[in-house]
């Protein structure tokens, strides 16, 4: 395989292992990238597989390993329990990785990962795909000139049989952790958490609270019970409120203007007065702008916006969290900060 330097702008061959709901879309916006080769996809299910070949225009590998002499990079969207195995054969096959979130179903498992990564002089990406959504994108801009005080998100799904071999907490809050913890910027200093689970299984509803060594705390809630979807994330700061809607690519900026009180009929009353301002973000889907960046690492041209370290510092706090969900009443003051 060649060294990253020396792709150049030849396409990057990829592939994707693993075509169920994210791979296939993996699959798909790597066919619409010029800078891009899909090779082909692997995944043990044959119709599937058929289906994507006719698709995509590339080869079926009922085998990933088959594929890896023939790829630069590798896409891996298999279930969580899986991305240790997959991981590990790819970057020792010296293969570049971008791996779908979590890194991994434990600590271990991704300090594994990461040290492979390391040995291998591989790229190990984590695809926390938010990083790309453009409202956020626009969220970092924003929040940069403000004083943040508390971060609020929800992450609402009215489909509970998704991802149902992890919690709620790995399969949609850590999206959540891992973008608080890159707008707060400070370690996290001490977790609270409940929630708990509609039937035998993994949790599947779920109220965090972190607070960050700089003062900032950050209210978090995920589940698979609700009615509608949501994707929400709110910043509270001293001089504004900033509202971020994941789903429609939208952000609001609420600021006060004007405050006054005033007697009716001997009663007080408290009026204020604010200005709302919508800042643009471009319609550029996530998926693509995220798989676009990884190109570019693998190109050597850019670095990783979230790598092995980065996704299990957000892996560690889920794992917290899950123990505070099923220890009640238990609230962690962390003697190491994350």
């Amino acid at each position: 395989m060649p060294p990253v330097e020396s792709l150049g702008l030849i396409p990057v061959r990829v592939g994707v292992i693993g075509i169920g709901n994210m791979g296939w879309h993996h699959a798909r916006v790597l066919s619409l990238i010029k800078d891009a080769q899909l090779v082909g996809v692997a995944d043990p299910d044959a119709a599937r597989g058929q289906l994507a070949t006719q698709q995509f225009r590339c080869r079926w590998f009922p085998d990933y390993g088959e594929m890896l002499a023939e790829v630069d990079a590798v896409c891996i969207a298999v279930p969580t329990l899986l991305h240790h195995r997959v991981g590990l054969a790819c970057l020792k096959a010296g293969v570049h990785v971008l791996i779908e979130k979590p890194i991994a179903a434990s600590q271990q498992e991704a300090l594994e990962l990461i040290q492979a990564a390391d040995q291998a002089g591989r790229l190990l990406q984590v695809g926390h795909i938010e990083r790309f959504n453009p409202a956020f994108r626009e969220l970092v801009k924003v929040v940069a000139n403000e004083e943040v005080v508390v971060l609020e998100a929800r992450r609402h799904s009215p489909n509970p049989d998704r991802a149902n071999d992890v919690s709620v907490v790995l399969d949609l809050m850590i999206h959540d952790i891992d973008l608080v913890l890159e707008l707060a910027g400070a370690p996290v200093i001490r977790l609270a958490a409940a929630g708990g689970r509609t039937a035998a299984g993994p949790i599947d509803y779920v109220n965090a609270t972190l607070a960050f060594a700089n003062g900032v705390v950050a209210s978090l809630t995920a589940s698979k019970m609700a009615h509608r979807k949501i994707r929400s994330l709110s910043a509270h700061c001293r001089g504004s409120l900033v509202e971020t809607d994941f789903l429609n690519r939208t952000l609001h900026i609420h600021r006060r203007a004007h405050e006054s009180v005033s007697a009716d009929h001997g009663e007080l009353v408290y009026r204020s007065d604010g200005l709302i301002e919508e800042v643009s973000t471009t319609s550029i889907e996530p998926l693509y702008a995220e798989l676009e960046h990884f190109l570019e690492c693998v190109r050597g041209v850019e670095v990783p916006q979230v790598d092995g370290l980065q996704a299990s510092r957000a892996l560690q706090l889920a794992d917290l969290i899950e123990q505070c969900v099923e220890q009640p009443n238990l609230c962690m003051s962390l003697g190491e900060p994350i």
